[in-house]
């Protein structure tokens, strides 16, 4: 008769999940501060066009984005197929452009206030009379960093 008697494999033993609750919260705690909400809500048709010489733009907050092209499908009825300016999530005229640059630009810190960079995302099929009519608001306000968004590539590929 042995004095120790031996124990029974009775399986695993039951996962401990007394930390669960606290690594839960950290993940979402986590989730919440690194999450970026999507500024805007694109209501133009946005093919880009293609360019050989690119230069991507380093720092995103000092960007102020100007949106051209047709407008989508849900927009065609009420707004025509002609190409638009589309300013934050509403349509605009030109002459809307100088007011809402202005109006981004005391939105931002002062020393960042000069060194603001306005990027024209243009369809591709954009009417280049509605570019000109920009450009010539931005004059008036002196936003006179302009960049162009485009896809790197063959720039030959805008003919098609």
């Amino acid at each position: 008769m042995s004095k120790f008697a031996k124990k029974k494999d009775s399986g695993l033993p039951a996962v401990n999940t007394a930390s669960l609750p606290d690594i839960v919260f950290m993940l979402l705690f986590f989730f919440m501060t690194v999450t970026v909400m999507k500024d805007n809500t694109l209501k133009v048709e946005n093919t880009l066009p293609n360019a050989s010489e690119t230069k991507k733009l380093e720092k995103k907050d000092r960007v102020i984005y100007i949106y051209v092209g047709e407008p989508t499908s849900q927009y065609t009825s009420k707004f025509g197929k002609e190409a638009r300016i589309q300013l934050n999530d509403k349509f605009s005229s030109p002459s809307d452009v100088g007011g809402y640059i202005l109006e981004e630009r005391a939105k931002k810190s002062q020393d960042l206030q000069n060194v603001l960079t306005i990027a024209l995302k243009v369809d591709k099929n954009a009417n280049m009379g509605l570019i000109s009519d920009i450009k010539q608001e931005l004059r008036k306000v002196n936003a006179l960093k302009v960049n162009y968004t485009t896809y790197d590539g063959d720039a030959f590929n805008n003919l098609q």
